[in-house]
């Protein structure tokens, strides 16, 4: 026998996970409804990944040398990365999406354009999933009635997870980011050749920050909030548009985007033979809000437990199989969402913190400190004398930022 797999969602917690596990000869379908799907996102991804996805050049639009970040009162601290080699990747999604889900393609995995509306789970161990789609390979807008057979599922179809609701994985809090894409002139265009920027205040995000991130020919321009209060998700755009006006000037909107942004896992991530993986697991991160490294890190690691359980396809996991992967997954990065969730706790709650964290910023061991864990997905204590400074200058700067405060 050969075991099937179905990925539900092309994105790259999902076409990762097909790429793994059609390399290792495992039958593969990877589903995928809108194959040029230009996803809302910010599209930073760190140095690490470039390397460990083997992602070619032209992936990226900008390799990002400086940080600018932009306080409540305005106060600006400037963030260079000082090694030359160094670099935060900023790219477009449906470029990134598109070449990671032709590469698994590439490797055996069979791409469906479809989208899958019902999943009938097995009545026993030995049973089927039989996952029910509408087929758009024919370019209709209908789509064509399919069904299909499988052993076993990876849910990798996002935050509203249809994969996730069929086997009543738990639901989770979420945020809404709200972006629009701005094509400037060339000569405003130039400011952002290697730069992006960074705001925070509650006049540009109650809860997170805001961004001006710039891609191949234009900048990306959003905010975000917590679900509570996504009724004023348009009055904190408007909010980061007048921060940033003067550096926008003359830009031309080409697209507005929105989505929702998990806020934490979900409370079941492995269902009998299913798998959530990447934002339909909820692996997105407290106070960055990046989701697109551990998304493709998610996929991998969850295709490499089913290769190693099922000896590369010659027999089917069980749940308790499948659990290894979460296993892996909590011990290897969970350090690093508590402490993200503990930052946004700290220096996301009122002006005063977040002119704090903005101070903060300006440190050099600080600066050192924040790359180090963002470019190589590494949280390193550091040493005695340098935790201790950087203990007395948080307490300093929040002190400070409720004196500074607007």
């Amino acid at each position: 026998m050969t075991l099937r797999v179905a990925v539900v969602g092309g994105g790259p917690a999902g076409a990762s996970a097909a790429e793994t596990l059609a390399k290792a000869g495992i039958e593969t379908h990877l589903f995928e409804r809108k194959l040029d799907n230009c996803k809302p996102c910010g599209g930073a991804i760190p140095l690490c990944m470039v390397d460990e996805f083997d992602l070619p050049p032209q992936i990226i639009d900008r390799r990002v040398r400086q940080m600018k970040m932009i306080s409540p009162s305005n106060r600006e601290v400037d963030i260079k990365l000082e090694n030359a080699h160094e670099y935060i990747g900023m790219c477009r999604r449906e470029i990134l999406d598109a070449f990671l889900r032709n590469r698994a393609a590439d490797w055996g995995a069979n791409l469906i354009n479809g989208m899958v509306q019902e999943i009938t789970l097995p009545k026993t161990a030995q049973d089927s999933y039989l996952l029910h789609y509408n087929d758009f390979s024919n370019g209709g807008a209908e789509g064509v009635p399919k069904t299909l057979e499988v052993d076993l599922i990876v849910g990798a179809d996002g935050a509203n997870s249809k994969v996730a609701k069929a086997i009543d994985a738990g639901d989770y809090n979420y945020a809404i980011a709200f972006q629009e894409r701005i094509r400037l002139p060339a000569e405003q265009m130039r400011y952002y050749d290697d730069l992006a920027e960074m705001y925070v205040g509650d006049d540009v995000s109650t809860d997170f920050y805001a961004w001006v991130f710039p891609k191949y020919d234009h900048v990306a321009v959003g905010t975000g909030t917590m679900k509570v209060h996504k009724a004023d998700i348009r009055k904190l755009q408007a909010g980061i548009r007048a921060r940033a006006q003067a550096r926008l000037q003359g830009g031309e909107v080409i697209k507005v985007e929105a989505h929702p942004i998990p806020e934490h896992p979900r409370p079941r991530r492995v269902v009998g033979r299913v798998a959530l993986v990447g934002d339909a697991a909820g692996y997105v991160t407290k106070s960055s809000g990046e989701g697109i490294y551990f998304a493709a890190k998610s996929g991998r690691m969850c295709a490499e437990t089913i290769v190693e359980a099922s000896q590369s396809g010659q027999k089917i996991p069980t749940e308790r199989d499948l659990r290894q992967y979460l296993r892996r997954w909590d011990k290897q990065y969970g350090l690093t969402y508590a402490v993200l969730d503990l930052l946004q706790r700290v220096f996301y709650r009122s002006n005063a913190a977040r002119e704090a964290f903005v101070e903060m910023c300006s440190d050099r061991d600080v600066q050192r400190l924040t790359f180090d864990s963002y470019l190589y997905k590494t949280v390193v204590p550091a040493n005695p004398l340098v935790q201790l400074k950087i203990t007395a200058k948080t307490i300093g700067s929040l002190l400070r930022g409720y004196a500074l405060a607007p």
